[in-house]
């Protein structure tokens, strides 16, 4: 539906998804402009961006489409301005499918993982040499940007379940990196979540590979209801009994981790990564993986991932302050995301007093999985708790911090935004890891003590 559109127009975009997509358009041939309530975390180049949503915006620029962020309703006056004038009204994954179907391309899906698995995918092939377009929801220092468009065949994409539209691409190679329940608001039952990955990985192109994590349990179900005709499928997982397996840890102290690497049950070489966690050698089994398919050999793909530093927001370590403070953010926000990344900073920096600093992500989320985070959250030593990102959502009941607060039995506090600066330069201590944790805007609680270090 986007054929023969030539000016498009993005509300909402200074996100990670938008600011990506709208970069892939321009280089597409497109004219693309945009607007945000606020200035764009992510660099545009050269695209405009005006700050604010305004109907005068369809009326000056006379976009053919209009595409939206997925906090931007209908009901927003510069959109009913667009419809009132005949303007195309696209999601962001329309948008980005009509491109990424065109091409071969490589899906990588999951509840947790996905940007990940997908900086590391595009790194590999960028580094091969086959000039990809790559398309994540996070800036990946490895490659400079969120987004690149390559004159190549493969286009690489995270591919964002939350809603459901991750089902309108149909990808060459589908990755699969878990299945868990999360987004409540439109996956009431895990089932759902199982049938719409389901239907994900029969989704892609006739012949198409399916990847997929052995060690899931969400993923194992989809394995057992895929259908099997569709094409080839490869799965990973540990030891050597799948596709392609890992064994033999080796946790690093200071970060980094590494393991031995079985494909069809032989031993293949040794895997070093400079990330930590065990969940990123899953990770790194699924881009090694799809590299595979597409002729990579796994020396070359182990021998680039040696180099991979992670992308922004995951175990990102921000800076240092006066008695060697650590301030470290990571942008989990589901129970499982919250367990892993913890054990990972455990496995980095077993002798620092880890004190979390975490933001609820969404009330139906909050709501749902209250007892799960503060128990996920009980592995760090010292907890605060902010209030939470709504991202738009309007509050249901039991979705407030203090649940979460009240289902620790008061093991974690509260903490606002504007007395957190405060409240940490009394409690911090020496050598202490401060970690902020969530998918809001938590993260900017570390950049200003980094920023007011001298006086902290």
């Amino acid at each position: 539906m986007m054929n023969n559109i030539q000016r498009v127009h993005l509300m909402g975009i200074g996100g990670a998804g938008m600011s990506a997509l709208a970069k892939l358009l321009e280089a597409h041939g497109l004219n693309v402009s945009g607007c945000d309530l606020r200035e764009p975390h992510y660099d545009l180049g050269s695209i405009p961006c005006s700050i604010g949503h305004n109907p005068d915006h369809i009326d000056t620029l006379k976009p053919e489409a209009l595409i939206l962020s997925s906090a931007v309703s209908h009901e927003n006056p510069e959109v009913i301005r667009a419809i009132e004038n005949g303007v195309k009204i696209f999601s962001r994954a329309e948008a980005l499918s009509w491109l990424f179907n065109k091409s071969y391309g490589i899906g990588i899906a999951g509840t947790h993982g996905k940007t990940t698995t997908t900086s590391m995918t595009g790194l590999i092939f960028l580094k091969s040499n086959l000039n990809p377009t790559v398309y994540v929801g996070a800036n990946v220092p490895d490659i400079g940007s969120n987004a690149i468009s390559g004159e190549g065949k493969y286009f690489i994409a995270e591919l964002d379940e939350s809603d459901g539209t991750f089902e309108l691409f149909h990808p060459s190679i589908a990755i699969i990196t878990n299945a868990d329940w999360d987004h409540v608001d439109h996956y009431p039952t895990r089932e759902a979540v199982i049938e719409a990955f389901t239907r994900y990985a029969d989704g892609r192109k006739e012949n198409g590979t399916l990847i997929i994590c052995a060690e899931d349990e969400g993923a194992s179900k989809v394995y057992d209801m895929c259908d099997k005709s569709r094409g080839r499928i490869i799965r990973y997982g540990w030891g050597k009994n799948f596709d392609w397996g890992a064994y033999d840890v080796n946790i690093k102290t200071g970060g980094g981790i590494s393991c031995r690497i079985s494909h069809e049950g032989h031993e293949v070489g040794t895997l070093e990564l400079s990330v930590s966690g065990e969940h990123n050698i899953m990770n790194a089994l699924a881009a090694i993986s799809s590299a595979h398919v597409c002729g990579i050999t796994f020396d070359k793909s182990s021998q680039i991932l040696k180099s991979f530093h992670g992308s922004e927001r995951r175990m990102q370590v921000k800076g240092i302050i006066d008695d060697n403070i650590i301030i470290m953010d990571d942008y989990a926000h589901h129970p499982s995301e919250i367990r892993a990344t913890l054990k990972a900073v455990r496995s980095i920096y077993p002798d620092r007093r880890l004190v979390v600093v975490y933001q609820p992500h969404r009330f139906t989320r909050t709501a749902m999985f209250a007892g799960d985070t503060a128990n996920a959250l009980s592995n760090a030593d010292e907890v605060y708790i902010l209030p939470v990102y709504s991202a738009g959502e309007k509050e249901v009941s039991h979705s407030s911090s203090d649940e979460i607060i009240k289902l620790s039995e008061n093991r974690i506090m509260s903490l606002t935004f504007d007395d957190a600066g405060e409240t940490l330069k009394l409690k911090l201590k020496a050598n202490d890891l401060l970690l902020t944790m969530g998918a809001g805007d938590v993260y900017s609680i570390g950049e200003k003590i980094l920023r007011d270090k001298n006086s902290f």
